[in-house]
């Protein structure tokens, strides 16, 4: 059995991680650090002309309650929900695309990348796609791991191709081939904290997402979130001090807006994650144009 064959099962089989757990418990995502996050995605909507917003892994719907608070009409997209045939308006997947499971490779002394089994032994000969995208996007040497991002690519392209008419981003922690890290990137989350991926339903299993081959295979663009938050008007800029004279109630949730501001846009936390900007031809342009 190949890794991502147990992955899968691990995550969505009838036992597994996101069948028994809710995933607020174990992990933090912008969803969950601040409404600013859920506030930021209303603007984008109305930047471009949306009234309706797709959550896809929309979990327990944190940011549908922060988008619904703001007018928008909200469709929530989780395991067993199918996407609708065709889209429009905001589509985002917030934190998705690195819990779709893919192949693990490893180069063998021989410098031949093989297939990861669930054991995490080397297996077959990486063939066919797949080791075209290795070669493209993420070429090795003896002793270096990858994760194929294949099957992420075609899970977003499959997503965009829906799309009629708006605006499809894809927000998640990623690399692109300047920083690819030579031993890969799978990781578990239990409880909270980062653990060993353990194949038996018990945590979280993840992997960053290859921004760069993502973006290419849906024509999208790559911006930081630190950027694209920024630009929807979210600041970690500290309230005058005068305020807390005047106005001391004001001043302590201005604080503690800038506060969590910093967390969604700290470069070496969630504003580092990547955000894949994707529009539809009908939308003809590109955010910075908006």
């Amino acid at each position: 059995m190949t890794y991502r064959t147990a992955w899968q099962q691990a995550l969505y089989g009838p036992d597994g991680f996101y069948r028994r757990e809710r995933p607020a418990a174990h992990f933090r995502t912008s969803v969950h650090a601040s409404e600013l996050f859920g506030q930021a995605i209303a603007r984008l909507a109305r930047q471009i002309g949306a009234d309706r917003v797709t959550d896809i892994a929309a979990g327990s719907g944190e940011l549908g309650r922060v988008l619904r608070a703001e007018g928008l009409q909200v469709v929530e997209i989780e395991l067993d929900d199918q996407l609708p045939a065709r889209l429009t308006g905001l589509v985002v997947a917030n934190e998705w695309l690195d819990n779709v499971p893919c192949e693990l490779a490893e180069w063998d002394e021989d410098g031949v990348p093989r297939y990861l089994t669930a054991d995490l032994t080397l297996g077959d000969v990486v063939q066919g796609n797949d080791l075209q995208w290795l070669q493209q996007w993420w070429p090795g040497e003896p002793g270096d791991r990858a994760e194929i991002g294949l099957s992420r690519d075609e899970a977003w392209a499959a997503v965009v191709a829906r799309l009629d008419h708006g605006v499809a981003v894809a927000i998640d922690y990623g690399h692109t081939a300047d920083d690819r890290p030579p031993y890969g990137t799978l990781t578990g989350f239990r409880g909270g904290r980062e653990c060993e991926p353990v194949l038996d339903g018990s945590c979280d299993i993840t992997a960053h997402v290859a921004l760069d081959s993502l973006a290419a295979a849906v024509g999208g663009e790559i911006h930081t979130q630190r950027a694209m938050l920024t630009q929807l008007g979210v600041s970690a800029q500290r309230p005058p001090l005068d305020l807390a004279t005047n106005d001391s109630a004001a001043y302590l949730a201005a604080l503690s807006a800038a506060g969590e501001a910093a967390e969604l846009l700290d470069p070496s936390g969630l504003g580092g994650f990547g955000w894949v900007v994707s529009h539809s031809p009908a939308s003809n342009g590109s955010f910075s144009e908006r």
